[in-house]
């Protein structure tokens, strides 16, 4: 019996944008294509769920009534988040090896793996295993 797939989230930290201007435009092409291909080669397998670049602006919403509103969701450019994959794959192993296979590895991009989880801190310390607590009949 085979296990049911898993969410993970590959999260893509970019490298500067100066890698990518020193190349020429034949060269991003080209790894452009071969970002593709391997965003392809997962959607063709069934594991892709969602994936897509984010804009570097955005907003950071903080404090007790939500008061505080800073520009850039991240403190230094080398930490933003440039994108996502969401995936249903057989586990850690299996999305990590599929992280190792991102065609922007060597130009100094990163991925972080991270499981999805069911439920967040706060409702996990309340015994519950989804975010809203399940209905009695």
């Amino acid at each position: 019996m085979s296990t049911p797939p898993v969410p993970y989230l590959l999260l893509f930290r970019d490298a500067p944008l100066e890698t990518y201007s020193s190349m020429s435009s034949d060269q991003r092409a080209a790894l452009l294509q071969r970002w593709n291909d391997w965003f392809d080669g997962i959607a063709a397998k069934g594991q892709m769920v969602d994936g897509r670049p984010l804009h570097n602006e955005g907003r950071v919403v903080s404090g007790p009534r939500g008061e505080r509103i800073v520009d850039g969701p991240f403190a230094e450019a080398k930490e933003a988040v440039a994108g996502y994959f969401l995936i249903n794959v057989s586990g850690a192993d299996e999305a990590t090896a599929i992280a190792q296979q991102c065609p922007m590895l060597p130009y100094g991009m990163t991925v972080e793996v991270r499981p999805v989880a069911g439920a967040c801190h706060l409702a996990l310390s309340l015994g519950r295993t989804t975010m809203k607590e399940c209905a009695t009949a």
